[in-house]
């Protein structure tokens, strides 16, 4: 099948397909002129990519669990899976600390502001007070 009639299978722009494509997470052959042509399988490899995705892998680590994957959701346990899952579950974690930090403060701002101390408003310059 040609890219365009890939992208409406999967719901992803064609500009998405060839990102993936570059990425080597989806292969293609070219036609003798230059089209790109995918198997019936590649739908598949995309949708799982999809999954990857938004489990929260970045595509280095998806190129390489994609080949153990069994479905959208299941890996086999592949040399090195485990390991690349848990290093991301970390770098995720971290994030989720970090931004509960920030949204923490953001509250305190927030109420501080709603909520101010009794002190007197800065003047103008040029009043005096």
């Amino acid at each position: 099948m040609l890219i365009g009639e890939l992208s409406r299978r999967v719901g992803v722009s064609e500009r998405l397909l060839r990102y993936y494509e570059r990425m080597e997470l989806i292969h293609s052959e070219r036609r003798t002129n230059g089209y790109r042509e995918y198997d019936d399988q590649t739908a598949e490899t995309v949708r799982r990519v999809r999954a990857l995705l938004a489990a929260g892998l970045p595509t280095r680590v998806i190129r390489q669990v994609l080949p153990c994957t069994v479905d959208e959701a299941a890996l086999r346990p592949c040399p090195g899976i485990l390991t690349s899952l848990r290093e991301q579950l970390n770098v995720l974690d971290q994030r989720a600390a970090d931004l509960e930090t920030a949204r923490s403060l953001l509250r305190q701002t927030i109420a501080a502001t709603e909520n101010p101390p009794d002190c007197p408003l800065p003047s103008s310059p040029g009043q005096s007070n």
